[in-house]
């Protein structure tokens, strides 16, 4: 990535918006048959079946990986504070709309500490110190917050005020929960891989992938409401 004025906008890179705009496709995917499971149209376990609990992990981690990247990209391109600042306070306060959508939603099992919740915080703490980090620190922080969760657990951790950090004993109950750990680890491994080798991303890709991926968080805010609503219109004709 060349250079850019701190006053810039950062260069956009083709294939880590097609990237991200997979990523979208693939979570609209998911969420569109969650929906169906919600209004009884299909069966489905997808808080135990491997087959959905791998396609979110998966899915999330392609996120956080994207958002890695991106950080990366915009570090490199000089983005100033002020960039950075606006485009956060975006992240946040969608964050703070999914909470209350879903407490409307799902009033026993709303969201607190969500994909948004966790990408506000962990972009946070790239900006204000851990990207000035080597690379290998980097890479040794990735693999400690990976493994942390599953080594180091107590119940101080299990209470919504707490649970952001990730060392619970037990997963809560709500609709989407993406912790600091692990998760930062998915971010740390994007930012670094980035920071590394920023020209990987440069080249063409699939533009209507790339275009959709510029626009992720929109997205991301409106496709559930629309989902749910066609199915519940649908619903109320059948």
């Amino acid at each position: 990535m060349p250079p850019a004025a701190a006053d810039q906008q950062p260069h956009r890179c083709d294939r880590l918006d097609a990237l991200r705009g997979a990523a979208i496709v693939w979570m609209a995917a998911f969420h569109f048959g969650f929906d169906l499971n919600h209004f009884g149209w299909i069966r489905q376990d997808f808080y135990r079946d491997p087959v959905w609990t791998w396609q979110r992990t998966a899915i999330v981690s392609l996120f956080l990986f994207c958002a890695g990247a991106g950080q990366a990209l915009a570090v490199l391109a000089g983005q100033s504070n002020g960039r950075f600042w606006k485009r956060w306070g975006q992240v946040a306060g969608c964050a703070l709309l999914v909470t209350a959508g879903s407490w409307f939603m799902f009033p026993n099992s709303w969201i607190s500490f969500g994909v948004l919740h966790g990408i506000a915080a962990m972009l946070l703490l790239l900006r204000v110190g851990l990207a000035r980090l080597p690379d290998l620190a980097l890479l040794a922080l990735a693999a400690a917050a990976i493994v942390l969760p599953h080594v180091v657990q107590h119940p101080v951790f299990d209470t919504r005020w707490t649970n952001w950090l990730g060392l619970v004993t037990r997963k809560p109950i709500t609709e989407d929960y993406v912790p600091v750990l692990p998760w930062l680890g998915a971010m740390l491994l994007g930012f670094v891989s980035t920071r590394a080798r920023p020209r990987l991303w440069q080249g063409s890709a699939p533009q209507p992938l790339a275009v959709l991926g510029r626009w992720s968080l929109s997205f991301y805010m409106v496709h559930q409401p629309v989902l749910i609503g066609a199915l519940m219109a649908i619903q109320s004709i059948r």
